[in-house]
């Protein structure tokens, strides 16, 4: 089934989901974006739970608490990810086997997806699509599209033929409403849009195409779909809509830098202990986490402060609380705010001021667009600086 079984829920809910792990991997679940409050036990990334191992079963619980918007859930190890309101769910595909696929990550040769795919399925027109994703809509009324990049590798940009969409939600916070002709939604993001349905009856194309890449409007990459009024006898026809040269990152950046939080709105929003002029805050520390590429073993790693994560037998909430980390681990035994000497892989545990502010800085040291997950908090860019990396 794909995508998922829909969760709705409303602050203070208790969710409870059985999940049932039918492969012959360990699976486990992550809830991206939802807060784990008090505690993280029930997180579901590698590290701070147990995978379910295969043929076992295992209770997720956990309270929706101040948040609104959309999040997805999704496998977050092994390499198994994959008026009216509409899910879209976007996300690159490699047609091999994701085993095949994960067998390679430690060689030269890793592939590169293959599709592109809105709620499981292939674009429209493609000979080899199988199927293709269709929104019907009544002329004049407005809809809300909840939009997610599931991907691995690509950022998209999405838009729609003839149409704009409006901006009013990113990851359970409201935002100041802005007009887009298109919208990047990097690897994790999800977005709330809404879209009017304001143009002659007919049918439209959807569009979500690939960053930084070179994806032709017949290629397997360029997910399309299809906006049909209910009363249209017409196919979608013409070119696809353009967007952005995807390999313009300005465009990017300025579009993330027109985001803002909407601190009016009437709805819950995480302030469990109070306002804060985040203006006058006194900085207890700052991380500089830089992302990179290294040799290690003779294999290319991906690296945080030159040191490349190692997940460890035991994950770290049961080391900590049984063990005070021992053994599985060493606190702060690499550098938080600046780069390892020599390239390694390690446990990378950094610690933080109980209570403290701390300021993070991500540095994108990659030739790709580079996207950074704090899990289980919430938080706004502070500010965004752009520079050319040669050659």
């Amino acid at each position: 089934m794909f995508p998922g079984p829909l969760i709705n829920a409303t602050t203070n809910d208790n969710i409870h989901v059985n999940v049932f792990n039918d492969l012959d991997d360990p699976l486990l679940f992550t809830w991206n974006g939802i807060q784990q409050r008090l505690n993280s036990w029930k997180d579901g990334v590698s590290g701070t739970n147990c995978p379910i191992q295969p043929g076992r079963n295992w209770t997720y619980d956990f309270q929706a608490k101040d948040q609104i918007g959309t999040f997805f859930y999704f496998p977050s190890i092994n390499f198994l990810k994959a008026g009216e309101e509409f899910d879209l769910l976007i996300g690159d595909w490699y047609s091999n086997s994701y085993k095949d696929t994960r067998s390679r990550l430690d060689t030269a040769d890793v592939p590169s997806p293959d599709w592109m795919l809105i709620n499981g399925k292939g674009p429209y027109m493609n000979n080899f699509s199988k199927s293709y994703e269709t929104f019907n809509v009544t002329q004049g009324k407005t809809y809300l599209l909840r939009i997610s990049n599931v991907g691995t590798a690509w950022s998209i940009n999405f838009r729609i033929q003839n149409h704009q969409i409006v901006l009013v939600e990113t990851e359970g916070s409201y935002v100041n409403q802005i007009q887009l002709e298109s919208l990047d939604v990097h690897i994790g993001q999800s977005y709330s849009v809404l879209v009017t349905a304001n143009q002659n009856a007919a049918d439209y194309y959807i569009v979500a195409s690939p960053k930084m890449s070179n994806a032709t409007n017949n290629n397997t990459l360029v997910g399309v779909a299809v906006l049909h009024y209910d009363n249209s006898t017409t196919l979608a026809n013409g070119s696809l809509p353009s967007g952005p040269d995807p390999f313009d990152l300005q465009f990017s950046i300025d579009q993330a830098k027109s985001i803002r939080w909407n601190l009016t709105t009437g709805a819950a929003r995480p302030n469990p202990q109070g306002t804060f002029n985040v203006s006058n805050v006194t900085i207890s520390e700052t991380f500089i986490l830089q992302a990179s590429t290294a040799t290690i073993d003779g294999l290319s790693r991906y690296t945080v402060n030159n040191v490349s994560y190692l997940t460890p037998d035991t994950p770290l909430k049961l080391a900590d609380y049984f063990a005070n980390g021992t053994g599985v681990y060493e606190l702060d035994a690499y550098p938080k705010n600046t780069s390892n000497v020599n390239a390694v892989r390690g446990v990378f545990v950094a610690s933080a001021l109980h209570k403290g502010w701390t300021e993070i800085v991500l540095k994108n040291n990659l030739d790709i667009i580079d996207s950074w997950h704090l899990d289980g908090y919430s938080f706004f860019r502070g500010s965004v600086t752009y520079r050319s990396i040669p050659n």
